[in-house]
């Protein structure tokens, strides 16, 4: 029985939501958006930037600072080129920062639940804002920098926008839809893929209507197809102004984001377009044609005829299923039972849910194909649409529980509420050591490979402190592991380093501006230490007799690069090591 002050705790909320017009479902997706938006600000910058994170940043940096950009489909879309690079003029370049948008985005992301109020219950909408906001996946992969959380995020925020506007039939759902269509476009080219299983998607949809006109014997199959034929042509009539609109709006957004720019150089630039009309003229179509075919060229000869392609299924799918099962295990279990019993209840399957576990089941079976790498990030693109089915699961279970309590069917109770406790318990322990106290761990089932496994940034902090004060190389790389030579004119600093072997490091000194070399063999170190003293030089094992000979007065660290087999021996200057955690062993005159 509810106590006194319970009572008046419920009604002062229903008069405080009756003020402002909301409803209970609308508190709880509050506080669900606030518990997410928590759990990706946290701690944001302690983790040590993935390889991936790190080469974007990268570029991100470079193009803040020469304010040239051009599309490049190896590290995918532009999206956090523009935003971050606006965003670094604010608030700096740190780890925190690169992860800072797509934190703000995902913990915003629950909110998208409200959208499909006229098709779920309130305790449906509540469940599957609650999904978003805590599922592991979604939450450790919205504090990465990576084009897959907003493509996952924006293709959902589209296909929610457009569930709304059939619902209500107000059109501007169709221009928002539009627009988180393009924004995905930006991020990350796979948005494609969402536009390809939502017409497999709608396909089964039409076949649930052939299939009851089947068992009813009553109407022509043919006669439904052109029903909804006819009904999809009628639309488009009605409002092709509308979707004319949409389209002139997705196209604005790709241009702004993919144009290229030449702030710093030769060549067509948007800004550059606008400077007078003589230039607008006979710039600007240059920059919507690199902008459209341009782009689409780059993507095709990189992704689809530039070798990319071609594995072996099996191991990916396996890959694949074991951090799905990880990461959304209780999500996953809830989204069958939630999907199951839908399709069939009394009133026979909701649209909503039978689409939504289609193209995530779909994915589930599709991304093993399409990835070049096993990467864990693409099982956001399962898992989100299958947060719908999920939270129908949630309600489903919830109320068979508390049905047998009421009736006292002890077993039954007894099973709705270890199925609940399962899941809860899942998001909760896999979420505290996956994304918090596990990060960067091998047994992280999220981890990808290329992330570092120990903590260096403390080192990367020590050299950012260090370096406005210091005259001459602030990190020197050495080993053929590191070092491709000296001279180097390559587009990337240092020129002199196998720069993909040394990220992250190269981020850190970029955003650092701290001046980094290499030393090609061991008199070169020497003569580099003797007349620079750099404060960090940076070498593998395979090397370490000779760095122990040319580093007295050095103290040395190994940290992994890599989640494995990678070991890396950093070393410090003995005068500004003071202070750095861990075990540092001083360097001797060998």
């Amino acid at each position: 029985m509810s106590t006194a002050p319970e009572v008046r705790d419920r009604d002062t909320l229903a008069t405080l939501l009756d003020r402002f017009g909301l409803e209970r479902v609308h508190a709880a997706v509050a506080a669900a958006t606030l518990l997410g938006l928590a759990a990706r600000l946290y701690d944001l910058g302690g983790r040590v930037a993935h390889w991936d994170e790190a080469r974007v940043a990268y570029w991100i940096l470079d193009y803040s600072r020469t304010g040239n950009y051009e599309y490049d489909a190896i590290i995918h879309g532009p999206f956090y080129h523009h935003v971050n690079g606006a965003l670094f003029g604010f608030v700096g370049s740190s780890d925190f920062s690169i992860r800072l948008v797509v934190a703000l985005l995902g913990g915003l992301f629950p909110l998208v639940a409200l959208l499909f109020r006229g098709r779920l219950r309130d305790l449906e909408v509540a469940a599957l804002a609650v999904l978003l906001a805590v599922t592991p996946t979604i939450l450790y992969y919205t504090r990465f920098m990576r084009g897959d959380p907003i493509v996952a995020m924006g293709m959902f925020a589209a296909f929610a926008f457009l569930v709304r506007a059939v619902d209500t039939g107000h059109t501007r759902h169709v221009h928002a839809a539009a627009v988180a269509v393009a924004l995905a476009f930006t991020a990350k080219e796979n948005a494609l893929v969402y536009l390809i299983t939502w017409v497999g998607a709608t396909a089964l949809l039409l076949d649930h209507r052939l299939l009851a006109v089947a068992f009813r014997a009553k109407g022509d199959r043919l006669d439904v197809v052109g029903t909804h034929v006819r009904r999809t042509v009628g639309v488009l009539r009605r409002y092709w102004t509308t979707f004319a609109l949409a389209a002139v709006e997705f196209l604005v957004v790709i241009v702004y984001f993919y144009a290229p720019r030449a702030g710093s150089r030769d060549g067509p630039g948007l800004r550059k377009s606008f400077r007078d009309p003589g230039t607008f003229v006979e710039m600007f179509p240059a920059v919507v044609e690199a902008a459209t075919v341009g782009a689409g060229e780059e993507l095709w000869t990189t992704w689809v005829s530039g070798g990319h392609r071609g594995h072996a299924y099996l191991p990916y799918l396996g890959s694949f299923s074991k951090t799905l099962a990880y990461g959304a295990a209780g999500l996953c279990l809830l989204a069958i039972v939630g999907f199951l019993a839908d399709r069939y209840s009394d009133g026979g399957p909701s649209d909503l849910v039978s689409f939504a576990f289609y193209w995530g089941f779909v994915s589930v079976l599709g991304y093993p194909i399409i990835t070049d790498i096993t990467a864990p990030w693409a099982t956001l693109h399962a898992v989100v649409p299958l947060a719908i089915p999920a939270a129908v699961g949630a309600r489903v279970v919830l109320d068979w529980g508390l049905r047998a309590a009421a009736s006292d069917r002890t077993l039954r109770a007894a099973v709705a509420a270890v199925v609940l406790l399962a899941v809860v318990g899942q998001l909760a322990v896999v979420g505290a050591l996956a994304v918090y106290a596990d990060d960067q761990s091998q047994d992280n089932e999220l981890v990808q490979y290329a992330q570092p496994a120990d903590d260096f940034s403390p080192v990367m902090d020590r050299l950012a402190a260090t370096a406005p004060d210091h005259e001459g190389s602030d990190l020197v790389l050495y080993g053929d592991f590191f070092v491709a030579g000296t001279g180097g004119t390559g587009p990337r600093e240092p020129a002199c380093a196998k720069w993909f072997n040394a990220l992250p490091i190269p981020w850190y000194s970029a955003a650092a501006d701290a001046e980094t070399d290499c030393a090609v063999n061991e008199t070169d170190l020497r003569a580099t230490v003797a007349s620079e003293r750099p404060p960090v030089v940076v070498g593998r094992p395979a090397n370490e007799s000779e760095l122990r000979r040319s580093l007295d007065g050095y103290v040395v660290q190994t940290y992994r690069l890599r989640v494995y087999a990678s070991e890396t021996l950093f070393f410090v200057r003995e005068d500004r090591a003071g202070g750095l955690p861990g075990r540092w062993e001083p360097v001797g005159d060998g």
